[in-house]
């Protein structure tokens, strides 16, 4: 009996590290943004621009909105499991930016775990052995055409 308990303790000691992992890492807007089920998911109706690139010009700024996704990262690569998290989060945004009558978010930053980064090239991920995250912040805007 004990050395049941024992080998399940050594078991649970051993096996919680890799359970409870959560590396955040960068991840390029600019590769998650040309995959194929990126580009069909958002299509051009909304435009995107992360960090401080510049949209042009503003004609009514709607508002910020949080976009926090999670997706299941088993038996997938970091990578994949946080582009498929970041597709999520952006089609929020985009059906957010459609329902307030905007056409474009700007000022598109990560905000994992409430840690706010602005990048003009890569977007924060969480990724686990069995989940991954993408948290965004933007703002709604309408932009003339």
């Amino acid at each position: 009996m004990n050395k049941v308990i024992v080998g399940m303790l050594a078991y649970i000691v051993l096996i919680s590290p890799a359970v409870a992992r959560d590396d955040i890492g960068d991840y390029s807007i600019e590769e998650a943004m040309a995959l194929e089920q990126t580009k069909s998911a958002l299509g051009d109706n909304v435009k995107f621009y992360f960090g401080d690139q510049k949209p042009g010009k503003i004609e009514k700024t709607i508002g910020e909105f949080r976009s926090n996704k999670k997706t299941n990262a088993f038996n997938k690569t970091d990578k994949a499991a946080c582009q498929w998290a970041f597709l999520s989060a952006m089609l929020s945004l985009k059906q957010r930016a459609e329902r307030e009558g905007g056409n474009a978010v700007i000022n598109i930053k990560s905000n994992y775990k409430n840690n706010m980064t602005s990048s003009n090239t890569t977007f924060q991920c969480g990724a686990g052995a069995i989940m991954a995250g993408v948290a965004l912040v933007g703002t709604v805007v309408k932009i003339e055409k």
